[in-house]
């Protein structure tokens, strides 16, 4: 056998090189709940979101400390939620009923009784998750291939919309192409701004977010990465009272889930 091709069947036997695994979140603890759309927190509590009833958990103990349901035909899928300064804000939608209907809900965080309504109206999406930063509302406007789905929009136009005080559209972008082709035929159904200032999106089915940042130029968000996670898509929030850790659920069984960070984004 020539020296060459004693190198050449080498090379072809010799074990790929592995590449190490990606740093996502590790799950910390699980909640027993009834959770089937997300979860939000707040210092001392957890609330699990289930279209239009929400339940108040102690987060020390699991325990259930307040239950609000509402009429079916008002509130059809209150898809996620918020503690934002004094309220429990919420994003609600007639999903998958056409043509879209978004609202935003607040609520009182410790009686949940319901304080107000703001009607986004039709002709952006199905509202997902809003959240708070820099003096403006935030929130995201899911749209689909099918169910739910209103042509000629599909999962492409799912938009990130900037608000102000007023719910003035002030801004928006749109999602590029690698997390578009991860989320089709649904869209992004959880998200929220992180300790470190950078933007974190969740879907509808996978176990993933996609971490994203304003461009600075044009109208599609800048794909920064993606980071594993246990739960499968749906809503999350960030505990703005411990660093680093963020909440989730899993569907299959319906448990919220505690899940600290990497390192990277606590400091």
């Amino acid at each position: 056998m020539s020296l060459v091709l004693a190198l050449v069947v080498a090379l072809q036997a010799a074990p790929a090189p592995v590449s190490p695994p990606l740093a996502g979140f590790e799950t910390a603890r699980r909640y027993a709940s009834n959770a089937s759309q997300g979860v939000a927190v707040g210092p001392h509590d957890l609330y699990a979101v289930s279209n239009f009833n929400i339940v108040r958990l102690d987060k020390k103990t699991g325990e259930k400390r307040g239950e609000w349901t509402g009429e079916r035909s008002r509130f059809p899928h209150i898809n996620s939620c918020a503690v934002i300064g004094k309220d429990l804000v919420c994003a609600s939608s007639n999903f998958p009923g056409t043509p879209q209907v978004s609202t935003v809900e607040f609520f009182d965080p410790m009686t949940l009784a319901h304080r107000k309504s703001v009607s986004l109206g039709l002709g952006t999406g199905s509202i997902t998750w809003v959240d708070r930063k820099g003096g403006f509302w935030w929130a995201m406007f899911a749209n689909y291939d099918a169910k739910g789905g209103e042509p000629p929009r599909d999962h492409r136009h799912t938009t990130l919309v900037k608000f102000d005080d007023q719910w003035r559209r002030v801004e928006a972008w749109t999602l590029p192409t690698t997390i578009l082709e991860r989320i089709k035929p649904m869209s992004i159904s959880g998200g929220g701004w992180g300790p470190d200032g950078r933007l974190y999106l969740s879907g509808h089915d996978l176990p993933e977010l996609y971490v994203v940042a304003l461009p600075k130029g044009g109208g599609v968000l800048d794909h920064l990465e993606t980071l594993p996670m246990e739960a499968e898509g749906q809503a999350i929030d960030w505990d703005e009272s411990d660093k680093g850790a963020l909440y989730g659920i899993t569907r299959r069984s319906r448990e919220i889930l505690r899940m600290i960070a990497p390192v990277s984004i606590k400091r």
